[in-house]
């Protein structure tokens, strides 16, 4: 029989002093406040609508800087977050040059005229910067949200808001039923199964890329060029391939909500996207998120007899024109308002800090279109604690300001350490905390 020992016990010696550490055996138990606390990852989410802003009445007045500042109307619904949000003012894409396309060089700032003899070329996407770091232990390194017909509603080309590191456009899903099976749907083929198909896929990939090596000989510049392009698309697939392998064995996580139903439309399309993503954040399966807003059936849905283009065209007519492109305003910054309400009350179970999806992650809501045709002073609101950025201010930099400075100061928040996007200059210091 072992004889009951105690610390002290051990303590006692004629020559020595000796400490020991709290061994549980005898009886000591660690505090559960004693053990580290775990950090909730970083976060980050782009939310673009397409036809831009009634600027007389959505950018606050410019000589109101800093936490001391009105909402104009066209923020109102936002009031109650107003110690939460910032507003830029001053920036833009310099090489941006067509006033319809509301997110195609948004979040690169590239030039689309940058390689000789082509009419259009884009770069990497910041979302796509961060996810490269951001979503290395997720499902899905980002998740790409938009809407149908998304160059109608002002938004330009692409397939969502993102471009991969060559300036190729990164699909999105455009219908929250599609999101939410993208989520949270099980699988239901067996897993060898899974493997099978997974390792074959990978066979078709080896076999193609053994034939481009064959092909590539005696090509001219031009048609090498074109087939290094194309063989840099397999290796892109090799990479997701590689990604679903390492969660071909993990179960989806349980929906925290329900399946959304086939047609919605209009704000309800806006609030369940927004719901969605809340739910995304929640289990974890990704932590980078972009979303192409819709703009014409919200109009549909509030009563207004136009179409997005058509309100950008307010200044241009008389009538109503301006009163209604203010209530768009008021509406998708309502939505907004809803959406941050919800970031705030959802308890981030990621980590053991107790703190909300708000505090840990960042998000920038805007357009490359400030109205009508014009590219200057993008509207752009910040708001979420995950880039420790100065929130509740109103910042008026200096004209043309590059956008993708903002970006790259979100990037620095997020512990991303890149020296440039696009066409950055340098961080601005105005939002560092």
């Amino acid at each position: 029989m072992i004889p009951h020992r105690t610390r002290r016990h051990f303590l006692r010696s004629t020559s020595a002093c000796i400490a020991l550490p709290f061994l549980e055996s005898l009886g000591f138990r660690r505090f559960a406040s004693a053990a580290p606390a775990v950090l909730p990852p970083k976060r980050l989410i782009f939310l673009a609508f397409g036809w831009g802003v009634t600027k007389e009445t959505w950018f606050p007045d410019v000589k109101q800087t800093g936490l001391h500042y009105t909402l104009p109307p066209g923020l109102a619904p936002l009031a109650r977050h107003q110690k939460d949000i910032t507003v830029v003012q001053g920036c833009s894409n310099k090489f941006n040059n067509e006033a319809h396309w509301g997110s195609t060089f948004w979040l690169t700032g590239a030039n689309r005229y940058a390689q000789p003899g082509q009419s259009f070329c884009n770069s990497v996407s910041v979302d796509q910067v961060a996810a490269a770091q951001l979503g290395k232990d997720t499902r899905f390194a980002s998740l790409q949200l938009g809407t149908p017909d998304a160059k109608d509603q002002g938004h330009g080309p692409g397939l969502s808001l993102a471009w991969d590191p060559r300036g190729k456009p990164v699909a999105g899903i455009d219908h929250p039923v599609q999101v939410f099976h993208r989520l949270f749907s099980t699988e239901d083929a067996p897993l060898a199964e899974r493997e099978a198909m997974l390792a074959q896929k990978r066979s078709v990939l080896d076999l193609l890329t053994g034939d481009l090596r064959r092909v590539k000989r005696g090509l001219s510049k031009d048609d090498t060029d074109k087939l290094d392009e194309y063989a840099q698309s397999i290796r892109d697939i090799e990479t997701r391939l590689s990604k679903d392998a390492q969660w071909l064995s993990v179960p989806k996580a349980k929906p925290p909500l329900a399946e959304p139903h086939e047609k919605p439309g209009g704000r309800e399309e806006v609030q369940v996207m927004y719901d969605l993503m809340i739910a995304a954040m929640q289990t974890d399966t990704t932590r980078v998120m972009t979303y192409r807003q819709p703009v014409n059936s919200v109009l549909k849905d509030i009563g207004v007899p136009y179409t997005g283009h058509d309100l950008s065209h307010y200044e241009r007519s008389q009538g109503d024109r301006m009163e209604f492109s203010q209530k768009r305003d008021e509406t998708q910054s309502a939505m907004f308002a809803k959406f941050i309400d919800k970031l705030k009350a959802t308890k981030d179970t990621s980590g053991t800090s107790g703190t909300s999806l708000f505090d840990n992650v960042i998000v920038g809501y805007g357009s490359n279109i400030s109205s009508v045709h014009f590219l200057d002073n993008c509207p752009t609101l910040l708001t979420g604690g995950g880039a420790n950025l100065k929130l509740g201010h109103h910042l008026v930099l200096p004209k043309d300001t590059p956008l993708c400075n903002v970006w790259l100061t979100m990037l620095h928040g997020l512990g991303i350490p890149a020296e440039r996007h696009g066409d950055s200059t340098g961080v601005v210091k105005e939002l560092q905390a």
